[in-house]
């Protein structure tokens, strides 16, 4: 087993992502998703950086590959998404439309925002090219297990979303533009505001939710410390990391010394507890509960 990082969800300034993607290159990962997986009016900022990425990346022997967006609306979406499959890199699709981009029988990678919850969708998507699936998050275990059994009869990598904040819904509709009472189209780019996106409280004042422009995501962060020998035994090929503002570069650190048992589970929750002050964790689904329980049971 070993480690993904998926594509930043968030929209962080040039410099930023230079930083973060120097920061992979040294980072003991075997593969990285590049591009802009939330929204398209980001892009023009930092696509100048992708060409540097991927050969400073290449050049410390990681695998990297291309991610579509999640929700592909537009005519300029439509053309981004063709062009992706021109770059001679993997693809990895998010939305099913993107299918239509690249040629069949050529290999392609599939993200957790498309629901892969049966053999059957696996074996049809193994069947139309893809090398390499993450699962959507929410999967309970028997379900992970039955998918990577199948997996490995197509020859298919099967990855487990193994920390960060979780991806639960894209919309058409952007959320930090509406809380600044800003048309979409005139949104100013407010999501740049906050780097790992905007807390959502209940009406009670209980956290509940983030906000990252037009996606939602999850409060607390998935963390799978505690499950990584159970999937293993699955027959689970990688955990994905999802990027973060902070201390990502100590998280990648750490869940590769657990991957190759240098350190235990505990031991990397404390660590993972000093990269993130403050920061709630789950991991409800990875054990059949709710998904925002943290250790099988007690509350997030």
């Amino acid at each position: 087993m070993d480690l993904t990082v998926g594509p930043n969800l968030f929209f962080w300034s040039t410099e930023k992502l230079h930083r973060h993607h120097t920061e992979l290159a040294a980072a003991p990962v075997a593969r990285v998703v590049l591009g802009e997986l939330v929204c398209s009016k980001r892009l023009p900022f930092w696509q100048d950086s992708i060409p540097p990425a991927i050969e400073a990346l290449q050049e410390a022997g990681k695998e990297v590959a291309l991610t579509t967006l999640a929700l592909i609306t537009l005519k300029r979406e439509r053309r981004l998404t063709a062009d992706l499959a021109a770059m001679g890199l993997p693809v990895e699709i998010n939305d099913l439309s993107a299918l239509a981009h690249i040629p069949e029988g050529t290999p392609f990678w599939v993200g957790p925002l498309v629901n892969v919850y049966n053999e059957g969708t696996l074996r049809w998507l193994a069947g139309r090219g893809a090398v390499r699936i993450c699962l959507p998050p929410e999967l309970p275990p028997r379900s992970v297990s039955v998918l990577a059994e199948a997996a490995r009869g197509c020859g298919v990598a099967i990855e487990v979303w193994g920390h960060g904040r979780l991806p639960l819904a894209i919309s058409a509709r952007c959320y930090h533009a509406r809380l600044h009472d800003r048309a979409k189209d005139s949104c100013q780019f407010v999501c740049a505001e906050d780097p790992d996106g905007r807390d959502v409280d209940t009406l009670d004042g209980q956290k509940f939710l983030v906000v990252n422009g037009v996606q939602t995501l999850s409060q607390a962060h998935a963390c799978h410390a505690h499950h990584v020998e159970e999937l293993r035994a699955m027959g689970v090929d990688a955990l994905r990391l999802s990027p973060q503002s902070q201390g990502f570069g100590v998280i990648c650190a750490g869940y590769a010394r657990l991957l190759a048992g240098e350190t235990g589970a505990d031991d990397l929750l404390a660590t993972l507890r000093a990269a993130q002050p403050g920061a709630a964790f789950c991991d409800g689904f990875a054990s059949g509960h709710p998904g925002v329980n943290w250790r099988a049971g007690a509350a997030g």
